[in-house]
């Protein structure tokens, strides 16, 4: 009897020392991050799609008639001006040798047609049949003269001939396609090999024309797909819409170290003009069946729910419509284990222009 008595008591101990322990934990304030309550300027906007360019996207075509004798690799990086391909030249080389000779003669006869002329003119003074003469020779000067300018003009047109046996590249880049073969025949205008510049990117998207009125050249959007987000600046926004799409052009200037050509992007676009409004984190809002609400953080360390309803958003951060103030302090980390009433030990601020937390 005295063993259960003593038993009963113990117990009754116990339970009193975990119950105390218990309290004395729930007592102890839970740690939290927070971030102030914001004004900012924000304005809806519609996500619309587009595609990372080049602004140097050029498939380069031969501009004779003959077989390709060497074509630069896929993956080349060359130099405005470098060779990128090279077109059997032997046929050019003979066509420009010929016309070399045709000025050299053209030459000759010009310069002793002047030298006759020159004769003449002296015998002339005197002598009918030799003024006779002059002006025969004068006339023949005249058209060997135009006989050696046609020759000059042959000749350039073979130089050139020589110089486009080569197709250099008009700008820096990388080959990145092979589009003919060594040993192929070209004709004129056939493409050959194309270059792209990745230095200089561009997205082009194409936007509702309810959006013209609310962008502006130098504006800055936001940019993002699956795997980066990014600002770009408006390059330039093409003036006429679509009568059938309603949309227009837009393109922007990016970042060649963050894009690669070709990737598929989605660009914000704003639809309306841009006001102020109270914002806090996206990581603030509690969102439950009943509605969204943050924890608000007083003076003397407690925290309060707070009923918001949420407008627009602005990447990590969200407008709020309740009673809250700008400065207000929101919990953005911790929430979960929080109730109205009770106290808070703040272990880190988080700041909404850069996301960093600090403690």
């Amino acid at each position: 009897m005295m063993h259960a008595r003593s038993a009963a008591a113990f117990l009754v101990v116990a339970s009193l020392a975990y119950s105390a322990t218990a309290i004395g934990q729930e007592r102890t304030p839970a740690s939290v991050i927070v971030a102030r309550a914001e004004i900012r300027q924000l304005a809806p906007s519609v996500d619309v799609p587009g595609t990372v360019v080049s602004r140097y996207d050029a498939r380069l075509a031969s501009e004779l008639a003959a077989k390709l004798e060497w074509i630069a690799e896929v993956g080349t990086v060359v130099k405005k001006d470098d060779s990128v391909a090279r077109l059997q030249s032997i046929t050019f080389e003979l066509l420009e040798m010929e016309a070399q000779s045709r000025v050299k003669r053209e030459q000759a006869r010009v310069q002793f047609l002047r030298s006759e002329k020159a004769r003449l003119e002296r015998l002339a003074e005197n002598n009918l049949s030799a003024k006779s003469q002059l002006d025969r020779t004068v006339s023949d000067l005249a058209v060997a003269e135009s006989e050696e300018a046609i020759a000059r003009a042959q000749l350039g047109h073979a130089q050139v001939a020589m110089y486009v046996t080569e197709i250099r590249a008009p700008f820096d880049g990388i080959v990145t396609e092979r589009l003919r073969n060594i040993g192929e025949r070209l004709n004129v205008a056939d493409e050959v090999i194309r270059l792209v510049d990745p230095n200089s990117l561009e997205v082009v998207a194409r936007a509702p024309l309810n959006t013209v009125n609310f962008i502006a050249e130098q504006a800055s959007l936001e940019l993002h797909n699956d795997y980066r987000a990014d600002k770009a600046s408006v390059r330039t926004i093409v003036p006429f819409g679509n009568p059938q799409s309603h949309m227009f052009e837009v393109r922007l200037d990016v970042d060649p170290e963050l894009w690669t050509v070709g990737e598929s992007v989605r660009v914000s676009m704003p639809t309306a003009h841009v006001k102020e409004v109270l914002t806090v984190p996206r990581d603030a809002l509690i969102l439950r069946r009943e509605g969204a609400s943050v924890f608000r953080v007083n003076a003397d360390m407690s925290v309060e729910q707070v009923n918001v309803i949420t407008g627009l958003g602005d990447g990590e951060h969200i407008e709020v419509i309740g009673q809250l103030d700008a400065g207000d302090q929101v919990v953005t980390r911790g929430a979960e284990r929080l109730g109205n009433g009770m106290t808070v030990n703040i272990s880190g601020s988080r700041s909404m222009a850069t996301g960093a937390t600090s403690n």
